[in-house]
């Protein structure tokens, strides 16, 4: 009587969801039913093709997989070329245009963090609830859901008309340099539709993304004097480039560290009487003796930060501390300037609110924005300051950027069905 009484009311509530989404809506998500077969044989088939950011003829290639099904579903495909000098292997573009409904801009990317060299790791169902493979999360699953996403709809004829762009950067773990160079067509095109929607990896059911921190690069350069080492600390030696270094990061630390959504990280250090440095490869080399006086140090590193003001604030205090050299060095530090940061915005805020609605009509609960903190920074932060913008809407796992990145299998289908009804309300505003 009690497992009645308890499947009694497990229909009533999933008959009271069921209610509040329309007859189309409920047609949607079977369409993605119907189709989940063929969306995880993209799924895997685009994760089984190395595409790390050097390996340029493996992310066009899946570039032409997408090309290849979005053309099935009635969009121009194009690839957006870049001077050689960047390096890098350029843009997939789909769109199709209309004139009616609100005007949407996809973000995904067909590049990975795994190298060609790197060992490779295939798509591989672990058990029946999580698959693992490069890029599976981070953001291929995102891609393909985009991609189940605008094709459920047009299999019911709901983008007639419509004006729909999906951009696919080929870089964008690590953009061509100057980024203004590789992210200019991505702004412009962006600039003329009404919402952005991001679709990097997922935290769940219950967060999405309204904000992110910025990135940007520095590099710092000491010189010492170059004697014997029994004269360190002496006034007409001076204390070394080494030291100089390690004085300014340790400085950095304890001037700065413990800043709200600020963080700054030296990712390489090199020092020794010659040194040298690639910057297209990060490999770098050292001669030098424990006899020795360095004359030479060089430190790369990142700066993460949400909003201009705290990023221009925080170099400003950099080169004050650069500049307190010890006795006998010298020191530079030059910035770089890399993805910009998403400001929190009431037009943000007011997306979260639509998925949070489609969430809650479907039965998984409420959507809430996540802590800026807990984003890095992304390609949907270059079109921020021109549209509203929603990231996190993409699949779930975890280990990205790693051997061990997995995918939410789970999750996927449930989230691909999100995903399509909060397209089909936001297209229909």
């Amino acid at each position: 009587m009690k497992k009645l009484l308890l499947l009694s009311i497990f229909l009533l509530s999933l008959n009271a969801f069921s209610q509040k989404l329309s007859k189309t809506e409920k047609k949607l998500i079977e369409t993605i039913d119907k189709n989940y077969k063929e969306t995880l044989a993209l799924l895997e088939e685009v994760v089984n093709i190395n595409s790390g950011t050097f390996n340029m003829q493996g992310v066009r290639d899946v570039g032409g997989v997408f090309e290849r099904e979005f053309a099935k579903i009635g969009f121009e495909t194009e690839w957006v070329t870049l001077p050689d000098s960047l390096k890098r292997a350029g843009h997939f573009v789909a769109t199709r245009k209309g004139t009616k409904g609100k005007k949407l801009f996809f973000i995904g990317h067909l590049h990975t963090v795994f190298e060609k060299n790197m060992s490779f790791y295939p798509f591989t169902m672990i058990n029946d609830s999580t698959a693992k493979g490069q890029g599976v999360n981070d953001m291929k699953g995102g891609n393909v859901m985009i991609f189940a996403t605008l094709k459920a709809m047009e299999e019911l004829g709901l983008l007639k008309d419509r004006t729909i762009t999906v951009y696919f950067p080929g870089d964008e773990e690590n953009a061509g340099s100057p980024s203004w160079v590789s992210r200019l067509d991505f702004v412009e095109r962006a600039k003329q539709h009404d919402y952005a929607l991001g679709y990097e990896t997922a935290q769940g059911f219950d967060i999405a993304t309204i904000a992110r921190r910025g990135a940007s690069g520095w590099t710092l350069k000491t010189t010492g004097k170059q004697v014997h080492s029994s004269g360190v600390f002496r006034e007409s030696v001076g204390y070394g480039a080494i030291y100089e270094a390690a004085r300014i990061l340790n400085q950095f630390r304890e001037e700065l560290a413990g800043e709200k959504y600020l963080t700054f990280n030296p990712g390489q250090i090199i020092g020794g009487s010659d040194i040298s440095y690639d910057g297209d490869t990060g490999e770098g080399s050292a001669l030098g003796k424990t006899n020795i006086v360095s004359r030479e140090a060089f430190v790369t590193g990142d700066l993460r930060f949400l909003g201009e003001a705290q990023k221009e604030a925080t170099r400003k205090k950099m080169k004050q501390i650069v500049s307190q050299n010890l006795n006998g060095t010298t020191a530079s530090i030059e910035f770089e300037d890399g993805i910009p940061s998403m400001p929190p915005t009431d037009g943000n805020m007011d997306l979260v609110k639509i998925l949070s609605q489609v969430s809650m009509d479907m039965g998984f609960g409420e959507v809430r924005a996540g802590d800026p903190g807990s984003r890095g920074a992304g390609d949907i932060s270059y079109v921020a300051d021109y549209l509203d913008c929603i990231d996190g809407l993409g699949a779930s796992g975890t280990g990205a950027h790693s051997p061990a990145e997995t995918i939410n299998m789970k999750q996927y289908p449930d989230l691909i069905k999100r995903s399509t009804l909060f397209v089909y309300r936001l297209i229909n505003l």
